[in-house]
């Protein structure tokens, strides 16, 4: 029978915090925000519930003992997870008051409860935040590939191009050039494979691989920077630049359009593809160099 193990450290208690800080921004939105079903607000409702599912299933895991039977690396997925969920909280932190709050000047309850739900969200984050930095490995010490620098690079890397996806597809926007469908396999492509080696790191399948992991993690970071680099300068020029494209200019009617107009979303998408360039050149320059041993 699993022996129930109450150990105080200053990760289980920021646990707790982002476990009370999620439950907190879902449930008051759900009673009292007086916001309809559908688009953001189930993005946003995703993000505070998830979080909370996985770090009440983590806390229950290490206070009943159970790693050694997960079915997972619990070296890897612990801070897999915590990564995850502060970008969704951060996420969920950005979208829900730009939906819900942007433009909103009557003072009731529902716009209380929205104010609220913000808050706790970005304390979330915070929380989660901190979780990642307490359990990332230190230099010089010996732990799971996600729990370094370029493993928390690859869950950067998949939540931005998940982002990039949501933006590109509501309205479709890459359909119009063939450059930008370019644009749109590079995003998927290096999505996929950041993500198999998230997935391959969690379920520890690395060692099975033909070849050399450490290896293939430099070649794919060399890749995607290429990649990257491309699409980074493409999708900009093919959709503000008046030679290729009709919207150089922001519509006028974005100026009262609720949340982001199909212009803006066009902008976000360039700025999160430098951001992911970025990240994959800070993973290039991390993977080179890093030695790491699977426990």
């Amino acid at each position: 029978m699993p022996l129930v193990v109450f150990k105080s450290s200053r990760l289980m208690w920021v646990r707790l915090a982002a476990l009370v800080f999620t439950c907190v921004a879902f449930s008051v939105v759900a009673h009292g925000g007086a916001v309809s079903s559908g688009g953001m607000y189930d993005w946003s409702i995703f993000c505070w519930a998830f979080s909370f599912a996985g770090t009440l299933l983590v806390l229950v895991v290490e206070l009943m003992g159970l790693q050694s039977r997960a079915p997972v690396s619990w070296n890897n997925f612990p801070v897999t997870f915590a990564c995850y969920a502060s970008l969704l909280c951060l996420s969920a932190s950005i979208i829900f008051p730009l939906y819900f709050l942007k433009g909103e000047t009557r003072r009731d309850e529902a716009r209380d409860h929205r104010i609220a739900a913000s808050v706790f969200s970005c304390l979330a984050t915070v929380a989660y935040f901190v979780e990642v930095s307490l359990t990332r490995a230190q230099p010089g010490e010996v732990a799971g590939y996600m729990a370094t620098v370029p493993g928390l690079l690859k869950v950067c890397e998949t939540f931005v191009a998940s982002i990039i996806f949501v933006f590109v597809s509501n309205p479709i926007s890459y359909d119009s050039h063939s450059a930008l469908k370019w644009c749109m396999a590079v995003y998927c492509i290096c999505f996929v494979i950041a993500a198999a080696i998230v997935i391959m790191c969690i379920g520890e399948c690395t060692g099975r691989l033909p070849f050399k992991f450490d290896r293939f993690l430099s070649a794919y970071a060399l890749l995607a920077v290429a990649m990257y680099l491309t699409a980074t300068i493409i999708w900009p020029v093919f959709n503000f630049d008046s030679r290729y494209s009709r919207s150089s200019r922001r519509p006028d009617y974005c100026q009262n359009s609720h949340g982001l107009c199909p212009w803006d979303k066009l902008v976000a998408v360039a700025v999160l593809t430098a951001l992911n360039f970025l990240i994959y050149l800070a993973d290039l320059a991390y993977s080179a160099r890093l030695v790491f041993v699977t426990v």
